[in-house]
């Protein structure tokens, strides 16, 4: 079945029929295929919110343009905001937990596999509803922050905001699905051996971001569940007039939205922690620090909201707690930049593309993360707030932390999902271009932010000394047009002409590493039985990891008579032939998420003076669905 050390034979990877058709892709509940789904689609919101950015920096690129009009802008920078981190960031993230979390544990699945349809299926839904009506000018322009009471219906009538309220809170219920599998997969189904201070570090990380997604919808569900009700029934919970509290919306969007950048960066925090050891050839320095980090950034990161709020005037007291609270969390990160850098200090460092795109995300996070210490101080924050230094900070954290590191995240385990390589050559004109252009695009908006230039305004008088640093972004954003360009060739080209990758084609410690690329069905044909951090390196270089605990697997948690020593698993077979039980496949998954974005939809209706065409469509989705989750949770599991 398997054989021990063996070395590792690199074929071509096959496809079969059971695989490729479009019913299998409907019906899948393999982690693997869902994690696919996600990265595909994630990758084309990428795309759609990359090209609403360069419509934004070509009206900007010279003073009074008059390249789309200020409607238009006011939707493109919307939706720009909401599709990068909502549609195309997140998920990104998403695709690497449906795809690794489960490998790298050693489980044959994730806990609850149609759950996991489910979410990606809302996801996809939700992403259409929330992007299609910009392709009627339709589309939500109130900002991706939507303060209330200027998105209530007195200040925005149409229909715009409509779509944004319950897109957002379709996508909600994507997230909220997917964080309970993972936690509950990462708590139950570790293999024999591997306790939590054994996880890989993207796993952590994973972990860490599960809680906060729990812990950080709520309250911007019930923000948006509020501004659901003044936009369709008429109450007044964003009504100042009424005696509502003007700061209402703010505080209960930004105790999510703060979170929400360490949900959008720490994945990939994890991604590069298994890069860089990998490339660096030594095991992560401080493993235990770097946890400890991960997790008091996840808690530190709910105590620092209202520093977006300087400038609402919440008194000195307030201001002092949450200054003082944003100067804390720079400790952790700090904590973790430094453990990178000595994680790579006197390795055999390898500058391969993954490795470069790690490295990057170090240098570039490190610099927004030093202009985020600057508006920790609330004089200083006075002066930058809502000008395009705030637009310069996020994208270094966002683009230099979140997407370097998901760049580094595709390089990496591209050959693992598809069993090919991506070209280094094409990846290093990708990742140059991408350096380059990120820096020409985003550095000059610290002088322009500086000079006093407010975020979201369509257009500019000559002569206010922005138009040299608006036109070097506009140029950087043209030359990471170029490169993305470069990294889809190349994406697309090495599914069927990459060099053919091996079950462990970087030297890698981890168990995903030690299956066949790309991994079976099952995952492991027998379950690994772990014994240290770096179950890899113990079985080919065990001088690689002379200096980490190692112990025998304790036998009571030995449950599975499958379990066997770490090895390299070099043959393939059916789960039949192995006889072991997978989920069915089955398309509920997709029909209760397909009602459930009907049964949203029919409030559409509401302000079109439909009432009975609206109270048919939510309730007949909600029946719908009620009638799809019946059947699902009758129907067998395997």
């Amino acid at each position: 079945m398997a054989s021990i050390a063996a070395p590792t034979t690199a074929t071509a990877p096959t496809a079969t029929a059971e695989n490729t058709g479009i019913r299998s892709w409907i019906t899948t509940v393999d982690h693997k295929r869902i994690g696919t789904l996600y990265l595909w689609t994630a990758l084309f919101f990428f795309l759609v919110g990359g090209f609403e950015a360069v419509l934004i920096r070509t009206q900007l690129m010279q003073p009074n343009m008059g390249f789309v009009s200020a409607e238009t802008y006011n939707q493109l920078f919307t939706m720009h905001g909401t599709t990068m981190v909502f549609l195309a960031v997140m998920p990104l993230s998403a695709a690497f937990f449906n795809y690794l979390i489960p490998l790298q544990i050693g489980a044959r699945d994730v806990a609850f596999p149609r759950l996991n349809a489910f979410s990606y299926w809302v996801y996809l839904l939700g992403g259409i509803f929330i992007t299609l009506p910009i392709l009627f000018k339709l589309a939500p322009d109130g900002g991706w922050f939507g303060y209330a009471p200027l998105t209530t219906p007195r200040f925005s009538p149409g229909p715009n905001i409509d779509f944004w309220v319950l897109g957002l809170q379709i996508l909600g219920v994507s997230s909220l699905a997917a964080a309970f599998n993972f936690i509950t997969t990462i708590i139950n189904m570790r293999a024999p051996g591997m306790s939590l201070m054994r996880m890989p570090m993207f796993t952590w990380m994973s972990f860490v971001v599960q809680f906060l997604l729990i812990l950080a919808f709520p309250p911007i569900t019930v923000a948006l569940f509020f501004l659901l009700m003044d936009r369709f029934f008429g109450t007044n919970f964003y009504a100042i007039a009424a005696g509502a509290d003007p700061l209402l919306w703010q505080h209960l969007f930004w105790v999510f939205g703060h979170p929400e950048v360490y949900i959008l960066i720490l994945p990939a925090f994890g991604l590069v922690s298994e890069v860089l050891p990998t490339f660096s050839k030594k095991p992560l320095f401080g493993y235990n620090v770097m946890v400890y980090s991960g997790i008091m950034i996840g808690f530190l990161g709910f105590g620092v909201w209202a520093h977006h709020m300087f400038a609402v005037g919440m008194g000195a007291v307030a201001d002092s707690i949450f200054s003082l609270m944003t100067m804390l969390i720079a400790i952790p990160t700090g904590v973790k930049i430094f453990n990178w850098i000595a994680t790579m200090w006197a390795g055999e460092i390898r500058f391969t593309v993954p490795m470069k795109f790690a490295i990057a995300l170090i240098a570039m996070f490190t610099i927004g993360g030093i202009s985020g210490v600057m508006h920790s101080s609330p004089p200083a924050d006075l002066q930058q707030t809502d000008t395009y230094f705030i637009v310069a900070h996020f994208h270094y954290v966002l683009f230099g932390g979140s997407i370097m590191g998901i760049f580094a995240g595709i390089y990496f385990y591209y050959p693992k999902m598809t069993g090919r390589h991506m070209s280094e050559s094409l990846g290093n004109w990708h990742f140059w271009l991408n350096f380059i252009g990120m820096n020409l695009t985003f550095f000059p908006m610290h002088f322009s932010g500086l000079y006093g230039m407010s975020r979201r305004i369509y257009t500019y008088d000559a002569g206010q000394g922005f138009d040299l640093f608006n036109k070097l972004a506009t140029y950087g954003t043209y030359l990471l047009v170029v490169a993305t360009l470069i990294f889809v060739w190349n994406f697309l080209r090495s599914r069927t002409r990459g060099a053919v990758a091996g079950n462990d084609p970087w030297g890698a410690a981890t168990l995903e590493w030690s299956i066949p690329s790309p991994p079976p069905e099952y995952n492991f044909a027998q379950l690994p039985e772990v014994t240290s951090r770096y179950p890899l390196w113990d079985l080919k270089d065990p001088k690689m990891t002379e200096g980490i605990d190692h112990s025998h697997a304790d036998p009571m948690q030995i449950t599975d008579s499958h379990a066997v020593p770490v090895h390299e698993e070099t043959e393939r077979h059916t789960a039949k032939e192995l006889g072991i039980p997978m989920p069915l496949p089955t398309a509920k998954p997709l029909f209760v998420a397909t009602a459930m974005v009907v049964m949203f939809s029919g409030l559409l209706f509401l302000h079109n003076g439909m009432f009975a065409v609206a109270m048919t469509v939510t309730i007949g989705g909600a029946a719908s669905m009620a009638i799809g989750l019946y059947l699902w949770l009758t129907s067998p599991l395997e």
